[in-house]
C-alpha cells in the first residue's frame, strides 16, 4: 500500500473524533492567550493518542507541545486555535445570525487549522510506529496568532531549536502550496496621560490625552507617503478617555500595527512613529508611554519543502463536494460583493463559474509578499518551514468575516481540514524517508537568510504577551 493511502486511512478512521474537536473549539471561540478550553481539549486528545504533553511552555499558559517517538528527525506540526472578537455567527447558516451579538467567532478558521495539524501529527505517529521508523513527531500548540504572536515567544525560548522541519497550513478558498513571504509586524500601544478638567469652566487647566492620540494619528497619516510602499501602518483607538464631552480626557490610548517586509525596515518605521507620538505629547502637554506588546518576523519560504507538498497534493487530489455543499457555497457567495466573488477568477480563470475550488493551483515558488503577518515567520527563520492551503470556504470568501465562521462547522470545512492533514503527513513521511530533502531544506534556509541571523523582534523586557481586555 502506498504510504499516502495508509496515512489517509488513519485520518479517516479518526474522522469523527477530529471533527468533534474542531467543532468544540469553534464553539469555545476563545481569544488569543485565553484559549484555556481549546488548549485543554487538544492536550487531552494528544494524550489519548499516546503523545506526551508539556503544558505552559514558553511562559504561556495556553501553549503546549505534544511529542511522540524519540531521536531524529524531529518533525513539527504547528497548530493554532484562537478566535476573533466581534465575529459571532451561527454555524451552517448562510445569512448573518450571531450566536451572541458582539461575541467571538472563528473568522480565520483556526478551529480547523489546529485540528488539521493534529490530524497530521496523529497519522504520522501511527504510521511511524507501524513501520518502525525512528524520529520524533511534535504538535506545537501555538496560542495568539491573531494578536500577540505566541510562536514568537516560543521561538525566543528555544522551543524550536532542535526541530528539523515544520509544517502547517491554513484554511482558505483554494487548494495548493502557500509559497509566499509575509510582512514583519510590531504591535505597540501608545498610552497618553494628561490632566482632567472641566471642559467648559476651566479648559485651560486641562491637558487632553485624546487630543494627543488624534494628533499622533494625523501625524502617522502624513508619514505614510514617506515610507516604502510595501509597508502597512494601521491603528485602533483602544481608549478614547471616557464618554463625557465636558471632561478634558486625562487618559487615552491607541494601538498600532506597523508592518514591513523585513524586521529591520519595521524597526525603522517604528522609531519614526515613536517620534510622532512624542511630538504629539509635546504639542499637548501630555506624557506618552510606549508599550511594545509583540513583534513578528517575516516568513521565509522554503521551495524545497513546498515542492514536496505540491507533489503529495497532486497524488492525493482534492476533496469532492456534493449538491448540498455546492448549494450552501452558492448561498454564501450571494452575500459577498462582486469584487469578492471575482477575486479568485482574476487569479485563476479556471475557477470561473465555480462556487468551490475543485482543482490544485499550479506550483509557483515565492514571487510575492503577502500583505499580512503571521508568527509562522519566526519559526521559518530558525526551521525550514512550509505551508499549504485547502478549500474550506466558498470561492471569494474573505477571511475575518461572519461567512468564514458560518462555514467553519460544515462538511465543506471538515473535508478541507482532514485533507490538509493528509497532505502534511505525506510530506513529512517523504522527508523522513529521504534525509537529503531535510538537508537541502536547511541549506536553502541558510541561503535565503543571506548571512543574517535570527534576532527576535521582541525587546528583552517583554517577557510575555499581556492580553488586553476592553
Amino acid at each position: 500500500m502506498d504510504f499516502r493511502d495508509r496515512l489517509s486511512e488513519i485520518i479517516e478512521a479518526k474522522r469523527q473524533k477530529l471533527i468533534q474537536v474542531s467543532d468544540k473549539i469553534w464553539g469555545y471561540a476563545e481569544l488569543g492567550f485565553q484559549e484555556d478550553k481549546s488548549a485543554q481539549l487538544l492536550c487531552k486528545t494528544l494524550e489519548d493518542e499516546g503523545f506526551i504533553v508539556q503544558e505552559g511552555v514558553g511562559n504561556i499558559d495556553t501553549a503546549f507541545i505534544g511529542s511522540f517517538g524519540s531521536g531524529n528527525p524531529i518533525i513539527a506540526f504547528l497548530g493554532e486555535f484562537d478566535a476573533l472578537s466581534g465575529l459571532s455567527q451561527s454555524g451552517g447558516e448562510s445569512h448573518y445570525n450571531p450566536v451572541e451579538m458582539g461575541g467571538n467567532g472563528h473568522g480565520c478558521g483556526h478551529n480547523l487549522l489546529g485540528t488539521g495539524s493534529l490530524a497530521a501529527a496523529i497519522a504520522l505517529r501511527y504510521y511511524m510506529e507501524e513501520n518502525n521508523i525512528e524520529g520524533t513527531v511534535r504538535y506545537y500548540g501555538c496560542p495568539g496568532e491573531e494578536i500577540g504572536g505566541g510562536k514568537t515567544f516560543m521561538v525566543r525560548e528555544g522551543l524550536f531549536d532542535d526541530v528539523d522541519l515544520a509544517l502547517t497550513w491554513h484554511p482558505g478558498t483554494r487548494n495548493g502550496v502557500m509559497s509566499m513571504a509575509s510582512l514583519a509586524c510590531y504591535e505597540v500601544y501608545f498610552k497618553f496621560t494628561g490632566k482632567s478638567s472641566h471642559a467648559a469652566a476651566t479648559p485651560h487647566l486641562g491637558r487632553s490625552a485624546l487630543d494627543a492620540v488624534e494628533l499622533m494619528n494625523v501625524g502617522v497619516n502624513y508619514l505614510r507617503e514617506h515610507i516604502i510602499p510595501e509597508a502597512r501602518v494601521h491603528y485602533a483607538v483602544t481608549n478614547s478617555g471616557g464618554f463625557s464631552p465636558n471632561v478634558v480626557q486625562a487618559n487615552a490610548e491607541t494601538l498600532y500595527f506597523i508592518r514591513a517586509p523585513r524586521v529591520s525596515q519595521t524597526e525603522e518605521i517604528y522609531q519614526r512613529v515613536c517620534d510622532i507620538a512624542r511630538g504629539a505629547a509635546l504639542m499637548t502637554g501630555t506624557e506618552v508611554e510606549i508599550d511594545f506588546a509583540s513583534g513578528l518576523s517575516n516568513v521565509i519560504p522554503n521551495t524545497t519543502l513546498e515542492k514536496i507538498i505540491h507533489d503529495n497534493f497532486i497524488s492525493l487530489g482534492v476533496p469532492m463536494h456534493n449538491e448540498d455543499e455546492l448549494q450552501f457555497a452558492k448561498n454564501i457567495r450571494e452575500t459577498l460583493s462582486d469584487a469578492d466573488k471575482n477575486l479568485e477568477v482574476k487569479i485563476n480563470k479556471e475557477l470561473a463559474g465555480k462556487v468551490l475550488s475543485d482543482l490544485i493551483e499550479p506550483f509557483s515558488p515565492a514571487n510575492e509578499v503577502l500583505p499580512g503577518s503571521t508568527d509562522v515567520g519566526d519559526v521559518s527563520w530558525v526551521v525550514p518551514t512550509a505551508q499549504c492551503m485547502t478549500a474550506c470556504e466558498p470561492l471569494g470568501t474573505p477571511l475575518h468575516t461572519w461567512q468564514i465562521v458560518a462555514t467553519g462547522t460544515t462538511s465543506i470545512a471538515h473535508k478541507g481540514m482532514l485533507h490538509a492533514g493528509k497532505v502534511m503527513a505525506a510530506t513529512a513521511i517523504e522527508a523522513i524517508n529521504c534525509p537529503d530533502i531535510i538537508e537541502k531544506a536547511k541549506a536553502e534556509l541558510v541561503e535565503r537568510r543571506d548571512g543574517e541571523e535570527y534576532v527576535s523582534p521582541l525587546p528583552a523586557e517583554v517577557k510575555k504577551y499581556i492580553a488586553r481586555v476592553y
